[in-house]
């Protein structure tokens, strides 16, 4: 599945943000055919082996539940290649509150509100200065 998704997101930047209709059924079909493979190799656990007493749902391995993860949210998934705004990859929204929650974590809270709205006013100005690749003028 990764290859699979590497590729996707190439020819993506390669279409400049945005592939064809046609182009993403081709790559949505590859995606489902993967799906299919991994249901027939991965099958789901037996309900019939539940231990005696033992309630709520089946435990199942790892992969099992990435699997039906990437089966549940197909759409949210291949998002990218349909919608321009749909970055690859979540790493810039991790990198913009990564700061804001280490501040958290060393000095356990912000003192005020006011501080806390000053903290992140700065922090945004700089992150979009950052994403820009512009100069901060201080």
């Amino acid at each position: 599945m990764q290859p699979l998704l590497i590729a996707i997101n190439i020819a993506v930047e390669a279409q400049g943000g945005l592939l064809s209709p046609v182009k993403g059924k081709y790559y949505q079909r590859r995606y489902r055919g993967i799906l299919a493979k991994v249901d027939i190799e991965s099958p789901p656990p037996d309900a019939q082996k539940r231990p005696i007493g033992q309630r709520g749902p089946v435990k199942q391995v790892k992969s099992r539940n990435l699997f039906e993860r990437l089966r549940k949210f197909e759409d949210d998934v291949l998002r990218f290649m349909a919608i321009i705004e749909v970055a690859f990859t979540n790493n810039r929204g991790e990198n913009d509150i990564r700061m804001t929650k280490v501040q958290l974590k060393i000095f356990g809270c912000f003192c005020s509100i006011k501080k806390a709205e000053n903290f992140c006013l700065i922090h945004g100005y700089i992150s979009i200065c950052r994403k820009r690749s512009t100069q901060i003028a201080i």
